[in-house]
């Protein structure tokens, strides 16, 4: 009866927030404690609730129950799902207010955030350059290391970046282009 009434007579000494059962308070509670009494099997991660690590489980698994309707890609969590269906739909429901560019997620809004306010949080340990993402400094990382993952599969050149190694193909078919035989108007 709770649920219809919004009635939360549980609440949080930490936080204050109200819960309908005691059970609820209790595993919020968790959060606060930062106790997780449910662990991975496989790689012993600690969860809060008995739910999440059941999900967590699919991950070992390689189970994905979740399938799209349009594309049959499948997935591990039902919000995932719910995300990638925005792809085929176009739905951008987080919109920047600069430069008004639509997101899906919110989290990759806050990401292109940065851009605009210039905040810089990841920062090289060699060269002290920053970036407003972390991946950004992933990438830039292999300058320092040499790391070139991106191999070409006609002449083996190494890239430290995927877009290098695109714009590098094009050598290549420039060249097979040129080392075609030219047809003739009398086949």
């Amino acid at each position: 009866m709770r649920i219809h009434s919004g009635e939360k007579p549980f609440t949080c000494s930490v936080c204050n927030k109200g819960f309908s059962q005691s059970g609820y308070l209790k595993t919020h509670m968790r959060i606060h404690s930062g106790d997780k009494p449910f662990a991975c099997s496989v790689c012993n991660k600690g969860f809060n609730r008995a739910d999440v690590l059941k999900t967590h489980m699919r991950i070992h698994s390689g189970d994905k129950p979740f399938a799209c309707s349009v594309c049959n890609k499948g997935f591990n969590q039902a919000c995932h799902l719910k995300t990638h269906m925005m792809i085929h739909s176009g739905d951008k429901p987080f919109a920047c207010s600069v430069c008004n560019k639509g997101f899906n997620q919110s989290g990759d809004l806050i990401k292109h955030m940065r851009i605009h306010s210039g905040e810089k949080p990841f920062t090289c340990s060699v060269c002290n350059k920053g970036f407003s993402q972390s991946g950004y400094l992933k990438t830039h990382m292999r300058i320092h290391s040499g790391d070139k993952p991106f191999a070409c599969s006609v002449c083996n050149k190494g890239f430290n970046r995927a877009d290098v190694l695109k714009t590098h193909m094009r050598i290549h078919s420039d060249t097979v282009q040129h080392t075609r035989p030219a047809v003739t108007a009398d086949m």
